[in-house]
């Protein structure tokens, strides 16, 4: 019929009324309809054989299609229980039916058509053309009517298609097609060829007798008969039926499928026709596909395919493929390109052999194990060579089994894997009811679970699917006829389990089940051969004697009633069914045992979880609470939570247990354990076992009012599934149903845990419901109503006990608080989520005002009852109908169901009132936090717990250690950190304080989140508070904290996180009296005006200290002593400022005014301009006589900060560049930031120069070859003159280039090994030597020439043939810039990251270390995954290649420019790195500070655009640029541990306090800002109360006085070392900030709040007697292990300083005796003294990197140092010896804090000493004896014996001396200096300037002492 009928999921092509008459209207091929079922009597295998259809009387279409047209039909009447398809003549030819040119051979087809009952037509065509007569156009319309009546010519009458010329002969089908029930392929083309064959060869033959006779002929039973029939043409036919009806028929259409597919398309076809998705078949042959889709139901079985099924689907019906629903659909290759455009539709092409699978669509995989096993064993059916394709002697002969028989095999390794899938499925079946009817549901969950399958996604779509419904309810019936599949899945499931690994006993049990089917299929051996006659060899090209004849109807249906008449006698032929009871098989096992991973229950956890409910109900509260943590952890494993369960049932008597309240707290939290992880399926049926439970535990709360434990469990998503309550329902139901048949004396069925009934009795639901079902023929008629009647009153009762009990468990007891109904909006819809065949549209049934309304989607809240009614009456009609219970019934449930819910609402409210009156539980008490001073709290402690978060380390992971969190206590929220202070909830960790907090600045992500709180297990709100310092807080509110505290905390916390104003930070309230600055502007002018800020300069300046600046000295680094304190008056660095300037373009005078005068003094103090002395950068003084001499000056011309707001007020300039013009400059530069100098080598003289990008403009200007320049010069142009001209004048500022003799060129090496791979695609210089500069692009592109582990190449690789000036720059800035040869200066473009990329690198860096949840694979593997995809580390690596290149630039001599972005974030980035890397000085700890003042506060790095301070820069968010410098310094340091005189703590100390705002130094984006706010100079101005730090060098400076922890005991600077860093990733190291944590005190970079209180010496016991044992324990990320472990110097110091309290005196700073000992150490490794001076802790390795051989574990307090370094004696000491020294030298280290000195040492040290005349100068270790007033000297540093002594009171006098012969060379010349005594004059020499002028003043003082 019309597009095959399509049953499941509603019909869209309906049958026409039945009483219409199947007129002319219909136009079809012949039909043979089957009249009557299988094994009628009637003529059983014709209806309608209609005869041919040709394509007569086809009206014109307009595209050259015709239609079809029935020309006779028999019978002409329908058979009445098999209608006549209607349509059909689209199926006779799919195609359309067209006229062709020449006469095809005839073709054969069978169509399936499916009616509106699901049953299958199976329609035979066979199709033959016929000449078409040659007709007059106006004949048309005459013929086309006429054509009814006339049959004998067929063809004629169609309409030719318009051709040139005389119309060629075309010809028209016509086909005939019988239309069968029955499916017997080969006797339908049989018959019809014999028909055929009569009319071609003329046969004398009456045709009317052979279609009498097939309409007529009586076709076997089914169950294995045959029978030979014959149709009068003497013709002999054999009909085999099958002999089981239920297994498909196949023939060889699976063989045939996987040939053409091949083995993985079709089981993804497999899979997708399970899991319900459309399939496609695609073929240019229509038997073809009709086989195809047959092969594909076959492997189905024995689930039947439910959706639409058309195999050769008609041309005009291909609007049917954008169907919804499901389909297995055939359609000719011609509309392949329609096919295309379905995005939904898996398309296999079956010529092609593809299988085409849409993006959009996901096909499930079969579950692993089965799909492995599946794949191989189909390719040992299809291909057994496979096995044997590698074998040296492969076996002579292959037995290849035919193809019907492959196809067996492959339908039997398809049955086996249904059998494995659905092994013990009758265990989980429900039976509801046995009479009338059986019904039966299938337990779902239970099966996943038990199989443990609850995760796979094939088998879930499977169940879940409409073949599966169909497979329950037709095989789910226990008394019924079986087949192979039953014995399958009950008797050969051991076996197929023992198979498994067995592969050829598979394949000996695949062909066993094959040799089943194919005798299924062929019962009998052929015995009587087939006789049909047959049309001869290409009989269809002869010329056919006439068209095909018409019938005579009154002959044909003569003989069809004679036919009937016969048969009306005879006895029906009935074919007795054998039905037996169905055997169930073994119960189910796990398709693969998955162990539980780390909580496989060991029988250990199960006695742990026994025990503690005996201590429970025992009353031994407190052995229970010990217990308790531990059964919390257990539960989460099945077995526990079973084990649970069944403890429980043990304690409850006659459906009642009453404990009293502590018991019921334990029981209560024990069961919300077991609850938590149930998910809304309870595939182990814990929320199932637990249900009767909760209704049984109770605590009396007062007199009558007792309280169960369902009110204290309901926050669980499994109460509030309707699948959950159904399967309840059901296995109830069942129990109580097999109950009643079963004797009283059986009944003792123990508590059932609503899955199949115990085993121990012997009688399943399932057998009791068979043997009813064969008794219930033989009842009479009364019994069988009572028996209906007790099932049906048992369903009800039932139903009513589940609306008390859900009503039970969905109430809350708090009616206010419907947080679960709330939450899960639309959990009524049962229709989507029920896995119940029936439909929910129960006509009439009083549930449709309630199905109306969606689940629990209330408006009002307190609508709870209203919205539980709903959801119970949705259930009770849901049920009720499924298990048939009576309409009248039903309506009473429906009254009922609100009665039960009001009055349950009502007790619980007196439950509620009365559990309010209970005590409260003890609740640890809150531990206030310590409070910086001024830092004040915000908000009180809110009850919280502290979760895990993904950090394994504090909840007692693989690292061993108590689990620390969870932790029970409160968040407190301060002006300046957010705090959590609590204890951990598992109280055998011990009474730990458990501290986590972060600065409010530092917040960078807050989410709120839903959690269960470990204790309860109740559902709480709560926040996930993540911070840029690398801190996590994953907290749930405690219920006693309402929703509107959380709000307000959420809504404080975001306040200070972002205020409105900078002044509303922490560092800026802290001291609120005294800030000033104006109050914010309303409206945002342009900036103040150059009068208010000079004033406001003005103001700045007089605060501090007004000095007169008279006398210039040279700037020296403050020496020791006076390092990180201010420096005392006699050194102040002073410059003269010079009385001349430029005219400049702000000031029109020349001269500064005085206030301007004042300005300038404040802008010198500044740290850049200390700096720029330092270096001999520059002079404030223009005048002539200097300016010759110093190629570069400090201009003030930025002063008012009117060129460039975001630069520093005074600036380094060529010499011979005039103020005026650098305005001009500024403007070809990103924010006006132009290029200056910041740095210069003190060795090659080249500088270093940083500005912003280039201007688009700017760049064109600069470097396209100058043409004559236009009258009208542009100011671009001139401005891009002047950028030239300044570039020009910093090149001739260099020594080497001040001569301009000719070009240096870098054309030094070819071009061959440029390539530019490496990280950085091509780094390159845009080159004139054939592309690029070599030396530069190749370095950068990381092919220099190779060295190992990235270290960078020897300096001497660098050619000397180079540019005077590199510009470092942006690639995509420079792109198409060629410079003009003349210039001095190269680019070097490089890639570089933008801000946004460190920013969203940071972002996962934040994730990797600090991860929200656990990672799914334990081990580090998916850190450091994580840690990769961050790309942080490569970022890193990036800036430390660009760097490492410009330091190696500069040490040749060239100077470099780096301009990249705006000039402040990478650009910063690289400049301090460089000059880290280069100059020493900023390697120590004021060098540092100068360089992170001079470069990144003044020279403006955006601190509060960057790290987000205020609400206006939220939207962009946190990036981390300054932290990243950090981790460069810190990558650095541990390849350098020596170089650096700071500790590694330092950098974490300033990457903390550098986002925390609790210090003003990093605030604010420039120094125009500070000063704006007046921050800038009021630090060095009024002293103010000590306690207020507001400099975070200030604190530094303080704090360093205090404790060594910023200092590096391994700091042994080598002289101007330039350090080159590997920067290769595999290099870097992740830095621990970002992953250490200290539980016990939270951050330690505060250090007042770190310090926890001192540790008491061993205390001496009261009894005298030894004193204890000091050991602790040590918890990582508990304790700080560096303070519980002090490193060995640290621990010395400390030790001298307790002990010098002890003696009285008052305690020895430790830099003083630290610097004592050293100096003691200096030279005691060099007997020989020659080489560079070293000191303690030095290898001097002659390598070019120290950073080997030095193991450092560093802290917040010093650094652990392994003390073992080798100090080298002379080169050619042995190891030995060496290593004797360094035993020595730590000897002679610990002898220093011996009491008793065996001499006096006031001053020691190494000098060099000239020996008598003609004696060479030697070093010796001297010692200055103030006691004995003698200056010693030995041999070396450890010699006991002394060389010599000049005693001091023969010294005369101390004199600078000059340097004589054989001195050492490498000494500055003032560091010799003469002692002359009476007797002669000693030479002496000290290893440098400061520790000469020591010297003479300790010699001094000791003379003057005397």
């Amino acid at each position: 019929m019309m597009g095959a009928l399509w049953e499941a999921g509603g019909p869209f092509l309906c049958l026409p009324p039945v009483g219409r008459p199947w007129g002319a209207a219909l136009c079809s091929p012949a039909a043979l309809a089957l009249g009557g079922c299988w094994g009628q009597r009637l003529p059983s295998s014709a209806a309608h054989p209609l005869l041919p259809l040709p394509a007569a009387s086809w009206q014109e279409l307009g595209s050259g299609e015709g239609q079809g047209q029935i020309l006779q039909r028999f019978p002409e009447k329908d058979w009445e229980d098999n209608p006549f398809p209607q349509g059909i003549e689209l199926f006779c030819q799919p195609s359309g039916w067209q006229l062709c040119p020449e006469r095809n051979p005839p073709t054969f087809f069978v169509a399936v058509l499916t009616d509106i009952n699901s049953e299958r037509h199976y329609c035979a065509c066979l199709t033959f053309w016929e000449p078409v007569e040659p007709t007059q156009e106006g004949l048309c319309v005459r013929d086309a009517t006429a054509r009814d009546e006339e049959a004998d010519e067929g063809g004629s009458g169609a309409l030719s298609p318009p051709a040139p010329g005389p119309p060629d002969q075309l010809f028209a089908p016509k086909t005939l097609v019988l239309v069968s029930r029955l499916d017997h392929v080969e006797v339908f083309r049989n018959s019809l060829g014999l028909i055929y064959t009569i009319h071609v060869e003329g046969l004398n033959v009456g045709l009317e007798n052979v279609v009498g006779n097939l309409l007529t002929c009586l076709i076997p039973l089914a169950g294995g008969s045959q029978r030979t029939i014959s149709l009068g043409a003497g013709d002999r036919q054999v009909i085999q039926t099958p002999l089981t009806d239920s297994l498909p028929i196949s023939r060889c259409s699976v063989a045939l499928l996987f040939r053409q597919l091949g083995i993985t398309n079709v089981l993804s076809l497999f899979c997708a026709a399970l899991t319900e998705h459309k399939v496609l078949f695609l073929s240019r042959s229509y038997q073809r596909l009709s086989d195809a889709c047959r092969g594909l139901l076959a492997l189905l079985f024995p689930l039947r395919y439910s959706f639409t099924y058309v195999p050769i689907l008609p041309a005009q019906l291909l609007e049917v493929l954008s169907t919804p629903t499901p389909f297995i659909i055939g359609v000719n290759a011609a509309f392949q390109a329609e096919a295309q455009e379905l995005l939904d539709v898996v398309v296999a092409d079956l010529d092609g052999g593809t299988v085409t699978v849409p993006e959009c669509v996901h096909i499930p995989p079969l579950p692993e194990p089965l799909q492995t096993q599946t794949h191989s064993i189909l390719s040992m059916v299809l291909d057994p060579e496979l096995e044997l394709a590698d074998l040296a002697f492969p076996p002579p002969t292959m037995s290849i089994s035919s193809l019907k028989m492959q196809d067996k095999e492959l339908r039997a390794v398809f049955l086996r894997l249904f059998a494995q899938l659905l092994q013990g499925y009758r265990w989980c079946l429900h039976m509801v009811r046995i009479h009338p009817e059986p019904v039966i549901r299938f337990h779902k969950a239970a099966f996943l679970g038990q199989r443990g399958l609850v995760e796979d996604d094939f088998l879930m779509k499977v169940l879940e699917g409409m073949a599966f419904a169909g497979f329950v309810s037709e095989r789910g019936v226990p008394y019924r006829p079986t087949d192979l599949f039953d014995e399958l899945v009950a008797h050969e499931v051991a076996r197929m389990r023992a198979d498994e690994n067995h592969p050829q006993r598979v394949l000996r049990h695949v062909k066993e089940l094959a040799e089943q089917l194919y005798k299924n299929e062929n019962p009998y051996p052929a015995v009587a051969m087939h006789k049909v006659q047959r049309p001869g060899e290409a009989s269809h090209l002869r010329r056919a004697p006439r068209p095909f004849p018409r019938l005579d109807e009154g002959m044909v249906q003569w003989i069809v009633d004679q036919a009937a008449a016969k048969m009306q006698g005879a006895p029906p032929a009935v074919k007795a069914e054998k039905r037996t009871t169905v055997p169930s098989g073994p119960p189910m096992t796990a398709i693969v045992e998955r162990s539980g991973g780390l909580h496989g229950n060991s029988a250990r956890r199960l006695e742990v979880v026994r025990n503690c409910i005996s201590y429970v109900f025992e009353g031994k509260m407190l052995e229970a609470k010990k217990l308790l943590p531990a059964v919390l952890r257990a539960l989460k494993g099945r077995a526990a939570r079973r084990c649970l369960a069944q403890e429980l049932h043990l304690h409850v008597q006659q459906n009642r247990a009453v404990l009293d309240h502590q018991q019921f707290d334990f029981v209560v939290r024990m069961m919300n354990c077991c609850l938590q992880d149930c998910t809304s399926l309870d595939e182990h049926g814990v929320a199932a076992a637990l249900l009767p439970l909760v209704t049984a535990f109770c605590r009396k709360l007062s007199p009558g009012v007792t309280q169960f434990a369902y009110s204290c469990v309901q926050e669980h998503v499994v109460w509030s599934t309707p699948q959950f309550w159904e399967a309840m329902f059901y296995g109830d139901v069942q129990t109580h149903i097999r109950a009643l048949y079963l004797e009283p004396a059986e009944d003792q069925d123990p508590f059932s845990v609503g899955e199949a009934p115990l085993q121990g009795d012997e009688r399943s639901a399932l057998d009791v419901a068979s043997e009813q079902r064969r008794l219930w023929p033989t009842l009479s008629r009364e019994k069988q109503q009572e028996l209906v009647q007790k099932e049906e009153s048992t369903v009800f009762s039932q139903a009513i006990h589940y609306a008390n009990r859900m009503s039970y468990l969905l109430l809350p007891l708090d009616s206010s608080k419907s947080r679960l109904l709330r939450e899960r909006a639309g959990l009524g819809e049962l229709e989507s989520a029920s896995n119940s065949l029936v439909t929910n549209s129960m006509a009439g049934s009083v549930a449709e005002s309630y199905d109306t309304e969606s689940g629990f989607e209330d408006a009002e809240a307190c609508d709870v009852a209203g919205a539980v009614v709903r959801f119970i009456n949705r259930f009770v009609d849901k049920v009720c109908t499924e298990s048939g219970v009576t309409s009248d019934h039903l309506k009473g449930l429906h009254v009922m169901v609100p009665d039960i819910v009001q009055m349950h609402i009502e007790t619980l409210e007196a439950v509620h009132r009365e559990s309010k009156r209970l005590p409260p539980i003890q609740k640890p008490k809150l531990l206030r936090p310590r409070l910086l001073p001024g830092e004040e709290c915000v908000l009180d402690g809110l009850r919280v717990y502290l979760l895990p978060d993904g950090r394994e380390e504090g909840a007692g992971g693989p690292g061993g250690g108590p689990a620390l969190l969870p932790a029970e206590g409160a968040v407190f929220l301060t002006t300046y950190r957010v705090i959590f202070t609590g204890m951990p909830t598992d109280p055998l960790v011990g009474e730990q304080v458990v501290v986590r907090s972060f600065p409010v600045a530092a917040l960078t992500k807050e989410k709120r989140i839903s959690v269960q709180t470990p204790v309860d297990q109740l559902l709480q709100d709560g926040l996930q508070l993540r911070s840029c310092t690398f801190q996590l807080l994953k907290m749930a509110f405690d219920e006693e904290v309402g929703s509107d505290s959380a709000e307000l905390f959420r809504k404080q916390l975001h306040k200070l996180r972002y205020p409105p104003d900078i002044r509303g930070t922490f560092a800026l309230t802290l001291g609120s009296a005294h800030t000033p600055g104006r109050p914010p502007r309303a409206t945002k002018d342009k900036g103040p005006s150059f009068r208010t800020l000079s004033r406001n300069l003005v103001k700045n300046a007089k605060k501090t200290i007004g000095r007169q600046y008279v006398t210039r000295k040279k700037y020296n680094p403050p020496s020791w002593e006076h390092r990180g304190q201010p420096s005392p008056e006699d050194q102040e660095d002073e410059i003269s400022v010079s009385e001349e300037l430029e005219p400049s373009t702000l000031t029109p005078s020349s001269a500064l005014k005085p206030s301007d005068r004042m300005t300038m003094s404040s802008l010198v103090e500044r740290a850049c301009c200390r700096d720029y002395q330092r270096l001999g950068l520059g002079t404030l003084s223009s005048s002539l006589s200097r300016a010759k001499s110093e190629p570069f000056r400090i201009s003030p011309v930025n002063r008012m900060y009117a060129i460039c707001r975001s630069y520093p007020g005074l600036l380094i300039v060529p010499q011979s560049i005039q103020d005026n013009a650098l305005q001009r400059v500024s403007r070809c530069y990103r924010q006006n930031r132009f290029p200056v100098v910041c740095w210069r080598s003190g060795r090659s003289k080249a500088v270093l120069l940083r500005s912003g990008g280039l201007h688009g403009k700017g760049v064109v200007g600069l470097f396209k070859a100058q043409n004559a320049p236009s009258p009208g010069q542009s100011q671009a142009d001139s401005s891009s003159l002047e950028q030239e001209k300044y570039l020009q004048a910093v090149v001739s500022s260099m020594p080497r280039y001040a001569d301009a003799s000719g070009r240096n060129t870098l054309s030094g090496f070819s071009s061959a090994h440029m390539g530019s791979h490496g990280k950085w695609g091509s780094v390159r210089a845009s080159g004139r030597s054939g592309g690029l500069s070599t030396d530069v692009g190749s370095r950068l592109a990381g092919v220099g020439p190779p060295q190992a582990n990235g270290a960078p190449p020897d300096p001497g690789f660098l050619r000397p043939q180079r540019a005077a000036l590199y510009i470092i720059g942006d690639k995509a800035q420079l792109k198409g810039v060629r410079p003009d040869p003349l210039q001095q200066w190269e680019l070097v473009p490089i890639e570089v990251f933008e801000a946004r990329q460190v920013k969203a690198s940071f972002k996962k860096l934040l994730k990797a270390c600090v991860p929200g949840c656990p990672a799914t694979e334990p081990g580090p593997a998916s850190f450091l995954r994580s840690l990769e995809d961050s790309e942080w580390l490569i970022q890193i690596h990036k800036l430390l290649q660009v760097s490492v290149l410009v330091v190696e630039l500069l040490d040749s001599g060239s100077s470099v420019l780096v301009s990249l972005e705006d000039g402040w974030d990478i650009t910063t980035q690289v400049v301090s790195l460089v000059q880290l890397l280069s100059d020493p000085f900023y390697r120590t700890l004021e060098g540092f500070r100068l360089l992170v003042e001079k470069e990144w506060l003044s020279f403006g790095h955006r601190f509060s655009h960057r790290g987000a301070h205020t609400l206006a820069g939220q939207s962009s968010g946190f990036t981390p640029v300054f932290l990243q410098f950090l981790d460069c310094v810190h990558q650095v340091h541990l390849q350098f541990p020596m170089e650096f005189e700071f500790s590694p703590f330092y950098l974490k100390f300033l990457g903390y306090h550098h986002v925390s705002r609790r210090f003003r130094t990093f605030l604010l984006d420039s120094d125009y800002e500070r000063i704006e706010l007046g921050l800038l100079y009021e630090e060095k101005g009024e002293r103010r109360a000590p306690q207020a730090c507001r400099s975070v060098w200030e604190y530094v400076e303080r704090l360093s006085k205090r404790t060594p922890v910023f200092y590096n005991y391994m700091y042994a600077p080598e002289d101007a070392e330039v350090l080159r860093p590997y920067s290769n990733v595999s290099n870097l190291k992740v830095w621990d900030f970002y992953t250490e944590e200290t539980l016990a005190e939270g951050p330690p970079y505060d250090w007042e709040l770190a310090q926890g209180p001192p540790e008491p010496p061993e205390e001496e016991r009261p009894d005298g007697g030894a004193p204890q044992s000091r050991r602790r324990v040590v918890w990582p990320c508990y304790d700080s292990r560096p303070r519980a472990q002090p490193d060995a110097i640290s621990r010395l110091l400390e030790e001298m300083q307790r002990l010098e309290t002890e003696l009285g005196r008052p305690p020895e700073r430790w830099k003083d005796a630290w610097d004592r000992v050293k100096a003691a150490q200096r030279l005691e490794g060099r007997p020989d003294g020659r080489g560079t001076p070293s000191s303690l802790l030095v290898s001097s390795v002659p390598h070019h990197r120290r950073s080997l051989g030095v193991y450092l574990q560093e802290g917040p307090v010093g650094s652990t140092l392994s003390l073992s370094l080798d100090s080298d004696q002379s080169s050619g000491s042995t190891a030995s010896s060496s290593r004797q020294a360094a035993r020595r030298s730590t000897s002679t280290l610990y002898s220093q804090f011996q009491t008793a000195e065996s001499e006096n040492r006031s001053y020691e040290g190494t000098l060099y000493k000239k020996g008598a005349f003609m004696k060479p100068w030697k070093a010796r270790w001297f010692v200055l004896d103030k006691t004995k007033h003698q200056l010693r000297y030995y041999d070396h540093r450890v010699d006991t014996e002394c060389k010599g002594v000049i005693d001091l009171a023969e010294v005369e006098a101390v004199a600078p001396g000059a340097p004589t012969m054989g001195a050492p060379k490498t000494v500055d010349e003032k560091a010799f200096f003469d002692v002359k005594t009476t007797r002669r004059v000693y030479n002496f020499c000290a290893q440098d300037v400061p520790s000469a002028q020591q010297w003479v003043d300790q010699i001094q003082s000791c003379l003057s002492d005397a």
